[in-house]
């Protein structure tokens, strides 16, 4: 590989680095091409792309940035995984993955600057995704007013319970 690949290769890999909010390094030693494409295409679905890079290349192109810290996992067949959108859905795609191929061995993340191991990964990817809070926060949003309306609709609705109690109990004595 030339010396210019190998600039441009850095430079590519330096620009997601800027942008990215998690970073995972996994030995893929073993897998067949097969299983490294469909999770290529699973992680592309959660905005996340997973690139195979010699060390040295990955090792220059996170100087300067929050993923410094990935430096010294930097060793063997690495496959590096970044996304600028939700970490948890990609997390999420890697720990199945790696549960149903033990062939892919997640060695260690970084997200938003931060060094996690591969249990920690494990432990956000448990996580709800973002789409899942949102739901949440939703339905919290929803349970307030609704349960204001209900609360609103029961005085009225008492006094007609009411009105309609004493006009049967008239006509009762009628």
């Amino acid at each position: 590989m030339k010396k210019e690949e190998k600039a441009e290769i850095v430079q590519e890999l330096s620009g997601k680095f800027a942008t990215a909010k998690l970073a995972v390094l996994a030995d893929y030693r073993g897998m067949t091409v097969g299983s490294l494409q469909q999770l290529r295409l699973e992680l592309r679905k959660s905005a996340a792309s997973i690139k195979v890079a010699k060390n040295t290349l990955l090792s220059r192109a996170v100087e300067g940035t929050p993923f410094e810290s990935l430096r010294d996992q930097l060793k063997g067949n690495t496959a590096l995984t970044l996304t600028d959108a939700d970490p948890v859905a990609p997390a999420k795609i890697l720990v199945k993955f790696a549960k149903d191929n033990p062939k892919l061995v997640i060695k260690s993340a970084v997200l938003e600057g931060k060094l996690l191991s591969a249990d920690d990964l494990t432990a956000l990817s448990k996580l709800p995704g973002i789409n899942e809070l949102r739901a949440q926060l939703l339905g919290l949003m929803l349970a307030v007013p609704t349960g204001f309306v209900r609360v609103l609709n029961g005085v009225p609705q008492k006094a007609v319970y009411l009105l309609q109690a004493i006009k049967e109990q008239k006509e009762q004595t009628n």
